[in-house]
This record gives structure tokens, C-alpha cells and sequence, in this order.
């Protein structure tokens, strides 16, 4: 009955799902926590939330506890109708009893979160995944990293950078994320002692975050520091883009260092890069 009830939920045939889940009933058979959760994941596709919920409290009055899968649907659903409250308590629910989120249905929550500007709230349930032994990753971490770094609140983002090091070891994009939003705040010295300790870890910094080094020394009216970072660049076979010297040739021109564009055009040249110059 399962495969059938299956098979009706992905051609969008709630009716006939229903029809089979109720003739499970009327043949004296107990649904399980499998059955169960295809009939909410085919209401939640719908977007028939309500009767989701509905079908999940009926669940839980005849004894069959939601599972990873089942909460996993309905906080989705939840997300993708940007009902975010509704969604953290379902996870809050979820962690009680002792069930274990996955990395991408954390980021996602978070990001609903965030994108509604609730980013306090963001960080409190990761706070909250660390206490309950739900070891957040490098997914999760540089999705909250990169939404406080556009809130302006860097050192919030440091601050959960160092708890997580204490246990694990941050990946490429957690310290991308970081010291792109360093320089975006004009925080260089900072930037600068994370690229040091990536690059010891022997990670590699990619363009982006080049770039966004680059661009902070240009803002700062240091276009030549800049200059060194594009040799660095190079010389670390990351290869720059059109972006990268357009940031480093505007730079140069408002800090008035007009004599050093043509050495930047000529780099950009050898390595097939032709810009254009905006005065």
C-alpha cells in the first residue's frame, strides 16, 4: 500500500491517496510512520499545509512518533512559505526529541531566517544545535556567517567562527565568507590575520576572495597593497577575472596612482583579460 499511496502523491493525486490511506484504516491495518509522512509530504507539495499538519496530529494521537524524514518535510514546507516560526518550533520539537536535523535543512531554516532580517534569532538556534550536541557544519556556519557580515555585525561572526574552530576545522568557504565580510567592513588587519591562518592550513583563498581583499585595500586608498595581492594571486595560480583588475584599475585611479594602471592593464593582457577603463 505504501508503493501505491507513493505513487499517487507524486502524480498529485491527493484524492486517491487518501482513498488508499483510508482503505489501509478500514482493513484493520496500523499506517506507519511511512505512511504517514507520504500523505504529509503530498499535502505540503499541494501546498496544503493545514491539512499537513492535520494529518501529522492524527499521527501523533494514534501512537506513531514523526520521524527525521517527517519533520524534515514539514519544515521545508514551512520554509518555502516563509513561515519561519512555525518552522523553528517544528526543529525546537524536533531536537527534544532527539531526532537530528540535516546540514541542509538547518541552512535553509536559517536562511528564511535571515532573509526576514531575524538574524538574532539565526544565531540563538545555533546556539542552540552546539547545546543539543547537533554539531553544526561549514554550510551552516558560513550561511550564518554571511548573513551577519551583511547585518554589519562582523565580530558577532568572528565570535561564532572561534567557538566553531574549538571543534572543528573551518573549511574554504567558512573563511572566504569571513574575510570577505572583514574587508566589505574595511576590518583589512583582521582579513589579513584570517588569510594568514587559511593559508597555513594550507587552504586556498579562490577570486572572490581576491577580489574582495583587493577591493577593501583599494577603498582604503591603497591601491598598491592591492597590486601586491593580485601578484600574490597569480603567483598562487588563482586565476584573477576581468572583475579583479577593473576593481584594482579603479582603485588605482581615485587614489590618484595613475602611473602604475599600465602595469595592471599589461598583466591583465598577458593573461587574456582586456578592460575596459571608465573615467
Amino acid at each position: 500500500y505504501t508503493t501505491i499511496l507513493s505513487g499517487y502523491v507524486a502524480r498529485g493525486d491527493l484524492v486517491g491517496a487518501k482513498r488508499v490511506f483510508h482503505e489501509i484504516h478500514d482493513r484493520g491495518w496500523f499506517p506507519d510512520v511511512m505512511t504517514y509522512t507520504i500523505l504529509i509530504d503530498g499535502h505540503c507539495k499541494q501546498g496544503q499545509l493545514v491539512d499537513a499538519i492535520k494529518v501529522m496530529d492524527d499521527m501523533e494521537e494514534n501512537g506513531v512518533e514523526p520521524n527525521d524524514v517527517t519533520y524534515g518535510v514539514m519544515i521545508e514546507a514551512f520554509c518555502k512559505e516563509k513561515k519561519s516560526g512555525e518552522a523553528v518550533n517544528l526543529l525546537n520539537d524536533m531536537l527534544d526529541k532527539r531526532n537530528v536535523p540535516s546540514s541542509a535543512l538547518c541552512c535553509k531554516l536559517i536562511d528564511v531566517l535571515c532573509v526576514e532580517g531575524k538574524v538574532e534569532e539565526a544565531s540563538e538556534l545555533w546556539k542552540k544545535l552546539m547545546i543539543k550536541n547537533v554539531t553544526p557544519d561549514n554550510a551552516i556556519l558560513s550561511t550564518l556567517i554571511f548573513w551577519l557580515c551583511k547585518e554589519g555585525k562582523i565580530w558577532e561572526a568572528r565570535k561564532l567562527f572561534d567557538e566553531f574552530e574549538k571543534g572543528s576545522v573551518p573549511s574554504e568557504l567558512t573563511y572566504n565568507t569571513l574575510i570577505a565580510g572583514m574587508c566589505e567592513s574595511g576590518e583589512l588587519s583582521e582579513a589579513a590575520r584570517l588569510w594568514d591562518d587559511m593559508v597555513e592550513k594550507r587552504l586556498s583563498p579562490n577570486a572572490f576572495t581576491y577580489n574582495m581583499l583587493i577591493k577593501g585595500f583599494c577603498n582604503v586608498g591603497n591601491a598598491s597593497e592591492g597590486i601586491r595581492v593580485l601578484e600574490e594571486m597569480l603567483e598562487r595560480g588563482c586565476s584573477p577575472n576581468e572583475s579583479t583588475y577593473s576593481i584594482l584599475v579603479k582603485g588605482l585611479h581615485s587614489s590618484g596612482c595613475v602611473s602604475e594602471i599600465p602595469r595592471v592593464l599589461s598583466m591583465a593582457a598577458c593573461n587574456g583579460k582586456e578592460i575596459e577603463i571608465v573615467t
